[in-house]
């Protein structure tokens, strides 16, 4: 009986293959030019916004958003106490940020850099003024967020606080607000907000800003690139404008998270 070649224990292509095709292959004749309007959603249009609280049983608290390309889960634990740690009359928030090694177009090495502390400290400033630490002495508060899909480390950022911040209160932990941020792009003479990572790159400069939308507080502010105050202020005011809607999702995901539990 003569042998086949075919191989029973893997799975095996057909004879004749083709390249993939992916979405940008054929968008590129459509892509954004200067001068141009923005393509997709008007300048002060952002991206739907998908936020489930509740996602990690083993977690204290935790919360997944997804806004289109960007995928981030988060998990929080805590608050908890150790005996190695010496007295402080406040708590500790540590948030440690790590992205996936396919989050992004070139392979990331699994390992933490610069970029990962700096989008870390950008999202701990946003949330340090809204949790009540000083009802948590000698506790720390951890934080991981995992970045799935990269689209644009200021919607990285923007995404990150949002689910931080529902994790937090999904973790039962007392905070004077729920933080909302929200970034903005200054492309030619508009101000487009929520970028992506290529309408950031042809920008000249963004701007996140991240604060408590029922307090009417901000808590934190950074800005990158080429700006002038004038356009700050305009991008700080599109930013508060969005803070009603990212803050209704936030609520809505906690509320529903709650009726599931009952």
């Amino acid at each position: 009986m003569a042998q086949s070649n075919f191989d029973r224990r893997r799975i095996n292509g057909p004879e004749e293959s083709f390249q993939p095709t992916f979405e940008d292959d054929d968008d590129r004749e459509t892509r954004w030019k200067p001068g141009n309007p923005r393509i997709g959603r008007g300048a002060r249009d952002i991206r739907p916004i998908f936020l489930t609280a509740g996602l990690i049983n083993q977690a204290n608290g935790s919360a997944y958003i997804e806004t289109e390309k960007t995928k981030i889960a988060c998990a929080v634990y805590g608050p908890r106490q150790s005996k190695s740690t010496t007295y402080n009359e406040k708590g500790r928030l540590n948030v440690e940020v790590k992205f996936s090694p396919f989050s992004c177009t070139r392979r990331r090495v699994p390992i933490r850099d610069a970029e990962d502390r700096s989008v870390a400290v950008q999202i701990q400033q946003a949330l340090v003024p809204a949790v009540r630490l000083e009802l948590l002495p000698k506790s720390t508060i951890d934080i991981f967020i995992t970045i799935i899909e990269n689209d644009g480390i200021e919607g990285c950022i923007a995404a990150g606080s949002v689910a931080a911040s529902a994790a937090l209160a999904d973790a039962g932990i007392e905070m004077l607000g729920l933080v909302a941020s929200c970034s903005a792009a200054v492309v030619g003479k508009e101000i487009w907000l929520d970028p992506t990572e290529e309408e950031g790159k042809a920008s000249s400069g963004t701007l996140i800003l991240a604060g408590m939308p029922a307090l009417g507080t901000i808590t934190s502010v950074w800005q990158s690139g080429s700006m002038t105050p004038a356009d700050g202020i305009k991008c700080m005011e599109a930013c508060q404008e969005r803070y009603t809607d990212i803050h209704a999702v936030i609520a809505q995901s906690l509320l529903d998270n709650a009726q599931n539990n009952t």
